[in-house]
């Protein structure tokens, strides 16, 4: 099957990266947040809510989508996603950003909602594309959330000064029309390849210590039933919960420890900006992809470990380092890399534990995890930042990224029933 004619598999690279650059808007949730408070008078607590109600309904929907996909096909899927992520942005410019309950519906609920629907099919036509580089492919394909964040933080602050040329309303209603369009454009190439074909001279293997026998696919009532699964979710979980914390709080808390360290609020504020607007949203992005294409090479689980205990290290530190540019810059950078690394290997890791061939149905059950640190991490900051004891935020979340390395080092293949 492999000398049939078929479309070029770098084309499934290309839509997937587009798609996925407008789902990483979520990311850039943290550029609002200032005039959210300044200008409408929203607690941190109220602007991490928003925050945490999209990735929930990011996680919950994209299980519901998985099911959906061999009914409706990807190519459909994609193109549903990024019409209601758009309408969820547009209809949240065209209220009153005071409205607290109004930005949480359209820009939260719909807009977490539109990236679930979308998320999983870059994922599932990749893979099914590029057996022979899952890791690299997996992580291009989302390297575009990562880097995503960076276009979109700037274009509404630095470069473009859409929030204060134009106001929340407007750049909202912008942001959605893009959304919409570029979703819908870099869908036409969400198709999977016809059946039974693979690359010319590619042979299929179990790599990784954690893998099932090659040719062995769980469903995913089987999956769930194996703590194999468990134990990648809680690892994701903790992953995920102190990635997202520290980009909730990628502002506001290094701002408070800038201006405690003597330095102005404009110039905290640029300073913090950058951390997050450059070298965090270019380290998830690289993250993604390096860690994806090291995993080929060290295999899934041990990339895993490794990622799992720098960032618990490095969260802690974090605390300490927020305060001095050059070390939050560094904090930032390592941060930004690890988590990014999270959407590369736990997709893989699932792959290589329980097939590929029930991925969009599998992968979905293991991103809830996300779902649950994205309301753990965000709301764990926000709470604690609105009591101002920051710090505890960043010690809790870092110990459990170490209690993670030690339960993923864990996981042996699992044995089907």
């Amino acid at each position: 099957m492999s000398d049939q004619k078929v479309m070029n598999r770098w084309l499934v690279v290309l839509g997937a990266i587009m798609i996925q650059f407008c789902l990483g808007a979520i990311y850039a949730w943290s550029v609002f947040t200032p005039a959210l408070k300044r200008d409408f008078g929203w607690t941190v607590g109220q602007t991490q809510a928003v925050f945490a109600v999209g990735l929930a309904f990011f996680a919950i929907v994209m299980v519901l989508a998985g099911r959906m996909m061999p009914k409706f096909g990807p190519r459909c899927l994609a193109m549903v996603g990024g019409i209601v992520l758009g309408l969820g942005y547009i209809m949240g410019g065209l209220i009153d950003p005071s409205n607290f309950w109004a930005v949480f519906l359209f820009i939260g609920v719909i807009g977490g909602s539109g990236i679930g629907i979308a998320y999983v099919v870059p994922i599932a036509v990749g893979m099914r594309w590029f057996p022979d580089k899952k890791g690299l492919i997996t992580g291009l394909a989302v390297a575009g959330f990562g880097f995503g964040a960076l276009l979109w933080v700037k274009l509404a602050g630095a470069w473009c000064h859409l929030i204060d040329n134009l106001g929340l309303s407007y750049t909202f209603v912008i942001y959605g029309i893009v959304f919409l369009l570029t979703v819908v454009i870099g869908g036409i190439w969400m198709v999977f390849p016809p059946e039974g074909w693979k690359p010319e001279g590619w042979q299929e293997t179990a790599p990784g210590t954690s893998a099932a026998p090659a040719g062995v696919n769980f469903k995913s009532g089987e999956m769930l039933s194996t703590p194999q699964f468990w134990m990648i979710f809680f690892t994701f979980v903790m992953g995920a919960g102190s990635g997202l914390m520290s980009i909730g709080l990628m502002k506001l808390f290094p701002m408070t420890a800038l201006t405690g360290n003597g330095y102005e609020v404009l110039e905290a504020s640029a300073i913090a900006g950058t951390a997050m607007a450059v070298f965090f949203s270019l380290a998830n992005g690289l993250g993604r992809i390096l860690w994806g294409k090291l995993s080929d090479s060290l295999g899934r689980k041990n990339s895993i470990i490794i990622m799992m205990a720098t960032q618990g290290v490095m969260v802690i530190l974090f605390q300490w380092m927020a305060g001095t540019p050059y070390l939050l810059y560094l904090g930032a950078t390592i941060i930004g890399f690890n988590f990014g690394g999270n959407f590369s290997l736990f997709p893989t890791i699932t792959a290589d534990t329980f097939g590929t061939k029930n991925i969009a149905q599998n992968y979905p059950w293991v991103f809830l995890a996300y779902g649950v640190g994205g309301i753990f991490g965000p709301m764990l900051g926000g709470k604690l930042g609105d009591i101002g004891n920051f710090p505890l935020a960043f010690t809790i979340c870092g110990i459990g990224c170490l209690v993670a390395a030690a339960v993923v080092a864990c996981i042996k293949p699992p044995k089907k029933v």
